[in-house]
């Protein structure tokens, strides 16, 4: 059952990549189960890089807010990867608990996913406001709309691939 459940959880990575990242390659060529973590920093690395080529087909800078903007993006990425990164732990927990699932265990998978959700709100809030004071506010807004649009398509993907609580 663990087995089928790892085998299940690699498969929702890959679509999530498939999904929130059309273009990047995927991770089938990394060994997931022999090193789980350098797959997931080979997919968070590919994940950002494709995000901020979105973003940057979407929004229109001029060179001097370019210079501003893109060095906060990217420590608006980082602080959103560690927030990924326990959900990605917390997915791990659920696929190694799924068949031996105790009341607790179900409880603590729905707690990490709303933390997950008023995590990202509350660094959304934050980063617009930070945004705001490198670009025009109707940018700034662009700039999270987007993400927030990339996020639900890859929280979607990953949940469609694991099972619900039984």
């Amino acid at each position: 059952m663990r087995r089928f459940l790892g085998s299940i959880f690699a498969v929702g990575l890959i679509s999530l990549l498939a999904y929130a990242a059309p273009q990047t390659k995927s991770l089938a060529g990394l060994a997931l189960k022999s090193d789980p973590e350098q797959a997931l920093k080979a997919y968070r690395s590919d994940l950002q890089a494709e995000r901020a080529d979105i973003m940057a087909k979407n929004i229109t800078l001029t060179p001097e807010q370019a210079a501003k903007f893109w060095p906060a993006y990217t420590k608006f990425q980082a602080e959103q990867a560690s927030i990924v990164d326990e959900q990605m732990k917390a997915v791990q927990k659920y696929v190694d608990a799924y068949s031996e699932m105790d009341d607790s265990t179900a409880l603590s998978l729905v707690n990490a996913n709303l933390s997950r959700d008023s995590q990202m709100f509350a660094l959304r809030n934050k980063w617009l406001g930070e945004f705001r004071k490198i670009v025009p506010t109707r940018t700034a807004a662009r700039v999270i709309q987007i993400d927030r649009r990339l996020g639900l398509t890859s929280q979607l993907a990953l949940s469609a691939q694991l099972p619900l609580i039984y």
